[in-house]
């Protein structure tokens, strides 16, 4: 088993990569209890001012002379070997954690709620965060994005609960103790770790097996993946509590009549008991009803009342780059969202046409993320993008990757069966105006730099060119 390590064993801590979402959370929680702090990252950004205001020293730049003193470094998933500042690191003798080491420290002492899923889970952390918060609970957190309803992505409260996004992409959450555990549901994703499904699935069943005798597993019913892992566990380990939520019969927590509602989503949630609560949120998508089913069920288990818990749900304004909403002109709304995998671009797609309504058509800009996943679902993406109207597809955002041969994003756009297909970057905001109209929707979809185009579409169409 991974050692865990404790804050106060630490020393001073320097930070790699401290301009990311994940590190700069770490970052947040240590200075907020009292670890000297100190980081680094390649260029400047917002948040390393931020950072600095609650006593961070941070440099921009990675060199070995920049390397202050310290006695552990922390590090983003992308600083490795070869870049100057870790190599120093290494020769000097410094303790080197992994990003999700340093959160596990900063978790000692809670009752730590993970929450994991290929999708789903930045939106269920804030959710069960906002909720806990608006209970006067005070949650710490960590979540992988910026949530308006928080202020940030990271907050050491004075509570006993920690509530964490579990990121499974490199198995890192296998370096967390989790006291309960949320699984939105399990697909072959991030391939070029695990190589193949039946790895990415272990990896779950491994996570869910560092749960505590009494811990609580709540895991979706309507996914094939979290049902199997929740009966495994109800089969092998009888002391740890298991609760099913979903659309299907089969589950604990029942969802229903799911439908738009007054300008919000809302479905009843029933379970055997017989109790029902009404769930109703402000934004949409069937998929985040289930969502909220799940942050529903930590809520009860963390002490609130159904009601208190319901109320806490509806305040729930939304996560960065989940559904969110960037504009309006000429009657057409614009939306933005991180989905990068097939089953999250057709739930996104899905939330667009429940708000579109019945006159509304959709139109969507996709950005294909990594040369691996496009090789991977190539064909799944394009079956989701037809779901709209109108789809344009840009070239892969290759982050961290390099090309690799007939790998391209003309995989996707050639398979459309719907309108559209592939398009440079600068012609983008010109092509929406030319088919939106009065009561559509535009959504910019995917991980990478798609998400700059929203301004200049709602700018394009409030010029009426």
């Amino acid at each position: 088993m991974q050692q865990l390590h404790s804050l106060a064993d630490l020393g001073r801590v320097h930070l790699m990569g401290i301009g990311g979402v994940g590190v700069s959370a770490v970052a947040r929680l240590m200075l907020a209890q009292g670890v000297a702090v100190t980081g680094s990252d390649a260029k400047e950004l917002p948040v390393l001012d931020e950072l600095r205001a609650l006593g961070a020293g941070i440099h921009v730049g990675y060199s070995a002379a920049a390397l202050p003193e310290a006695d552990t470094v922390v590090a983003s998933s992308v600083v490795k070997a070869g870049n100057p500042e870790y190599d120093e690191a290494v020769a000097r003798g410094l303790r080197i954690l992994h990003r999700s080491e340093g959160l596990a420290a900063t978790m000692d002492g809670h009752h730590v709620v993970a929450v994991c899923g290929t999708h789903g889970k930045t939106t269920t952390t804030s959710l069960i965060a906002v909720m806990l918060r608006g209970a006067g609970l005070s949650p710490s957190f960590a979540i992988g994005a910026n949530v308006a309803g928080l202020g940030v992505n990271a907050e050491h409260g004075g509570g006993r609960i920690f509530v964490a996004e579990a990121d499974e992409s490199d198995a890192s959450f296998l370096n967390y103790r989790p006291d309960a555990i949320v699984v939105t549901n399990i697909e072959a994703d991030h391939l070029d770790h695990y190589g193949t499904e039946a790895a990415v699935h272990e990896s779950f069943h491994r996570f869910a097996d560092l749960l505590p005798d009494g811990g609580l597993l709540v895991a979706c019913a309507d996914d094939p993946g979290a049902w199997a892992l929740a009966q495994r566990i109800r089969r092998e380990r009888p002391l740890v509590r298991v609760q099913t939520y979903g659309f299907s019969d089969a589950a604990d927590r029942r969802l229903a009549d799911a439908a738009p509602e007054g300008g919000r989503y809302a479905c009843q949630l029933d379970w055997g008991s017989g109790d029902s609560q009404r769930l109703t949120l402000a934004i949409p998508g069937d998929h985040n009803l289930l969502n909220a089913a799940a942050a529903f069920a930590i809520g009860l288990d963390c002490g609130l009342e159904p009601g208190t818990a319901a109320a806490g749900l509806a305040a729930f304004a939304g996560a960065a780059r989940r559904f969110e909403f960037r504009g309006e002109a000429a009657g057409v709304r614009v939306y933005d969202d991180y989905a990068h995998h097939p089953t999250e671009v057709l739930a996104a797609l899905r939330a667009g046409r429940s708000v579109a309504g019945d006159r509304g058509r959709v139109h969507v800009v996709f950005q294909p993320h990594l040369f691996t996943r496009t090789r991977e679902f190539w064909a799944q993406f394009a079956q989701a993008l037809s779901l709209a109207d109108t789809a344009l597809v840009l070239d892969i955002y290759p982050a961290r990757e390099q090309p690799l041969p007939g790998v391209t994003a003309a995989l996707v756009a050639d398979a459309l069966e719907t309108d559209g297909g592939l398009v440079d970057r600068d012609e983008v905001a010109d092509r929406i105006a030319e088919v939106a109209r009065d009561g559509d929707v535009v959504m910019t979809i995917g991980a990478g730099d798609v998400t700059e185009l929203g301004q200049a579409i709602v700018a394009t169409l409030g010029t009426g060119a």
